[in-house]
């Protein structure tokens, strides 16, 4: 094999992964004589190429060069010669791989590192709830230090969920009056908030 003298490199050997993967135990002389010849040619700049796309991640790389020969074994009819070079097809099959691979580690939700996981353990029962009510009870008193009309404005657009529009018929008041009081409420708001401690 070529990488054999080399410190690094995949360590596929097209034999164990075809039988492993074929179920078969054992390969014909012409699928045999394909993979050799496919890891021969190209295994070693597949391989770097993968490399490169998997930000340096060797095993990951070494997954990717297998299953690509997997499927290079599989599609015998991609090989040929009026179809373009064999290598393009690789790195293309290849790159693939690594992109679904990429989705897929997406998808997934985040796992919760140690430091998420240490805190919850520390924290006592209860304890955001006690925190909840604390700053409910904070934000409270900073919406009472509001003016009155700030007040209402701030009640029918964020507590009662109506439009601009709507709580400007409620109040019975312009469109603009309440958008400007509404600007000007929640500044005073985050004012009032900042000297209470919380950062809105």
């Amino acid at each position: 094999m070529p990488w054999s003298s080399r410190k690094r490199g995949p360590r596929t050997d097209p034999n164990r992964s075809a039988r492993r993967v074929s179920g078969r135990g054992t390969l014909s002389t012409a699928d045999e004589e394909l993979l050799r010849t496919l890891y021969a040619e190209h295994a070693g700049a597949l391989f770097h190429y993968v490399l490169r796309l998997t930000s340096g991640d060797w095993q990951w790389a070494e997954d990717v060069v297998q299953e690509t020969l997997l499927r290079a074994w599989q599609h015998p009819a991609a090989f040929d010669p009026a179809r373009g070079p064999a290598r393009a097809w690789l790195c293309t099959v290849a790159r693939h791989l690594v992109i679904d691979a990429h989705r897929a580690r997406q998808a997934r939700p985040a796992e919760a590192g140690g430091e998420a996981l240490q805190r919850a353990a520390e924290q006592t029962p209860g304890e955001d709830q006690i925190e909840q009510a604390l700053q409910s009870w904070v934000v409270a008193e900073a919406v009472r230090s509001l003016s009155p009309d700030h007040r209402a404005v701030l009640l029918e657009t964020y507590y009662r969920g109506r439009t601009m529009a709507e709580a400007a018929q409620v109040l019975g008041i312009p469109l603009g009056t309440v958008k400007s009081r509404t600007h000007y409420a929640l500044h005073a708001l985050r004012l009032a908030l900042q000297e209470r401690g919380i950062e809105p």
